[in-house]
């Protein structure tokens, strides 16, 4: 999401209705036993570090997009991550999107 215009950010009530619909999803993924440890909601805050010992005293952000959080759901393959996914709220929202990947399991 953008998180860094000003303009676009939502107000309390439409925050308070995506978190609404947010913890709607997430009760559901849970009371289906896919939902696992870990997840949440990451800070507008952040740096990046680079090569040389550049620091860019902001969150990564492209094209004035960045993550604003992450859950983590136990699934058996990316199809069924994919079809959970589907069911964010996130995606009502105007330039947001879902990303969805693998975990890799220790030593791979």
């Amino acid at each position: 999401m953008d998180i860094t215009t000003k303009e676009v950010q939502p107000t309390r009530e439409q925050m308070k209705t995506y978190m609404d619909q947010w913890q709607q999803w997430i009760s559901g993924i849970d009371s289906d036993g896919q939902l696992a440890e870990g997840g949440n909601h990451l800070s507008r805050q952040g740096r990046v570090l680079k090569p040389h010992d550049e620091v860019i005293d902001t969150p990564y952000i492209a094209e004035n997009n960045s993550v604003a959080g992450y859950i983590i759901v136990l699934a058996e393959n990316m199809d069924e991550a994919t079809k959970i996914a589907m069911g964010c709220p996130i995606l009502t929202g105007q330039n947001t999107s879902v990303e969805i990947r693998e975990t890799a399991a220790p030593g791979e």
